[in-house]
């Protein structure tokens, strides 16, 4: 074994390369092939930002990443199989091994492997073992590693429910990162996988705040409805920004099959006909302070086919849990940015209990730190500060100035009660409300005779609005 000390990008080229086609693998991979070879992909990740000096500053170049991809004729869009991560030369292909572990997690795939272009170990995710070091010209062949993928699942890819792994992405919609695609592919094993009977109709997905989760979501929809899968589906927001959104990016692949649920005039749903349902807690009635009659009168029970809930660690309890009771049937698929346990009654508990307990661990992550790490998301510096509404109260004009926004619709403020950050039990509203109401300057903002100040609920909104307003 000779070494000329190639760096990183030249292994690649005139090493590792090489080899991997001698093992069937190819850039390109003509039609009468794609039975035998599998497909060398090739995505550069974004470049990382830090801050140095209160400036954002560009670090190197985004990361390069190999993913090995199979065909399973006859069906025109290929399995991610593997992710291969390339190492200088020099170095030990048992070099940082543990982060080579982390790419199987990141790309969802089952095997990883690390190699200098002249041996490689094989991380595999199903059983957690690593091999020991072995020649390059081992290297699985495409086949081999397709059938040990098939077999440690557990799928059968011949059978119908297999066949949204093999659909492509819409042209129309988004063009994903990595992290979105493998977001995608692991909630199509998992529904495939309940199809089969091997699993619950449930995924969790876990992924940072700004990381993308609504071009996530138009994903496996669109290639469950494209194998043929998806009979109606409901997507379930939690204020009127996200609904919104949500529309544009599902209208942009399903036109007029994707409507924002709402009632008409004569006391009809306006997304009856379509198949993408888009809707907010309110405006099925299933928020704090709703009856759920709208859900009721126009979603009987297993409607549904397919459910997704957004920012399910605030939703999977409570009233909003009926969707779900309503539609046993159906897939449901939570997303989160920070999966916890809830707390609801013990009838509440028994239905769902937490993210983890109803949607089961998540079948794919992506954290705050990864997302910086890549290049994706935003690195921030940390400000302590103290911000109390009994130190300052907010006046309309403050209010105005920040174009503030109801954290719940995104709506402006002048129709809400919600414009603080303290909240007030009633107990705490007869013993504020005296001292308050002396101090409230006379343009404080009062909407509907309420103050700016922020309660749980319409009801304590006007009690406390009355108890700031009586004559002392």
């Amino acid at each position: 074994m000779t070494q000329t000390g190639y760096n990183e990008a030249d292994t690649r080229a005139n090493l590792i390369d090489p080899a991997l086609r001698e093992r069937d693998w190819l850039e390109i991979v003509p039609e009468d092939k794609r039975g035998t070879h599998g497909e060398i992909h090739r995505e550069q990740s974004a470049v990382r930002v830090d801050i140095i000096d209160g400036k954002p500053v560009k670090s190197g170049r985004g990361r390069v990443d190999y993913l090995l991809r199979m065909y399973a004729p006859p069906h025109a869009h290929p399995l991610t199989l593997a992710y291969v991560e390339a190492k200088r030369e020099k170095l030990l292909p048992t070099t940082g091994l543990e982060q080579v572990k982390a790419y199987a997690r990141l790309h969802s795939v089952q095997f990883v492997y690390s190699t200098n272009g002249h041996q490689f170990v094989e991380y595999d995710a199903f059983t957690g073992l690593t091999t020991a070091p072995h020649p390059i010209a081992e290297f699985p062949i495409a086949q081999s590693l397709l059938a040990r993928y098939v077999k440690a699942l557990g799928l059968d890819l011949a059978a119908e429910s297999s066949l949204p792994l093999f659909m492509p992405y819409s042209q129309a919609g988004d063009r994903l990162r990595y992290y979105q695609d493998a977001a995608v592919r692991a909630v199509l094993e998992r529904a495939a996988l309940a199809e089969q009977g091997k699993a619950k109709k449930r995924a969790l997905l876990a992924l940072a705040t700004g990381s993308g989760k609504t071009s996530i979501a138009v994903g496996p929809m669109q290639r469950l409805s494209d194998a043929g899968q998806l009979k109606r589906a409901l997507v379930l927001v939690d204020r009127e920004e996200l609904r919104d959104q949500a529309h544009g990016r599902f209208h942009n692949v399903f036109g007029a099959d994707a409507k924002i649920v709402r009632e008409n005039a004569d006391g009809s749903n306006a997304a009856k006909n379509a198949r993408i349902h888009i809707a907010t807690y309110q405006s099925l009635g299933i928020h704090e302070e709703g009856d759920a009659s709208f859900l009721r009168r126009h979603y009987p029970e297993n409607h549904l086919s397919h459910i997704l809930i957004d920012e399910c660690h605030r939703s999977a309890w409570g009233k909003w849990s009926e969707v779900l009771t309503r539609n046993p049937d159906a897939f449901q698929i939570g997303l989160t940015a920070t999966p916890r346990q809830l707390e609801g009654t013990a009838e509440d508990q028994a239905i769902t209990a937490d993210n983890h307990r109803h949607f089961g661990e998540p079948v794919y992550e992506y954290s705050l730190t990864e997302g910086v790490e890549d290049g994706y998301l935003a690195p921030c510096e940390i400000k302590q500060g103290r911000v109390s509404i009994d130190e300052k109260a907010l006046v309309k004009k403050e209010v105005i100035e920040h174009k503030a926004r109801r954290a719940d619709t995104g709506r402006k403020p002048f129709d809400c009660p919600r414009l603080g950050t303290r909240r007030f039990t009633d107990q705490q509203t007869r013993e504020i409300s005296p001292n308050q109401s002396k101090q409230l300057p006379r343009n404080q903002v009062r909407l509907e005779n309420r103050t700016s100040l922020d309660y749980p609920g319409e009801a304590q909104g006007s009690r406390m609005a009355s108890a700031l307003t009586a004559p002392t």
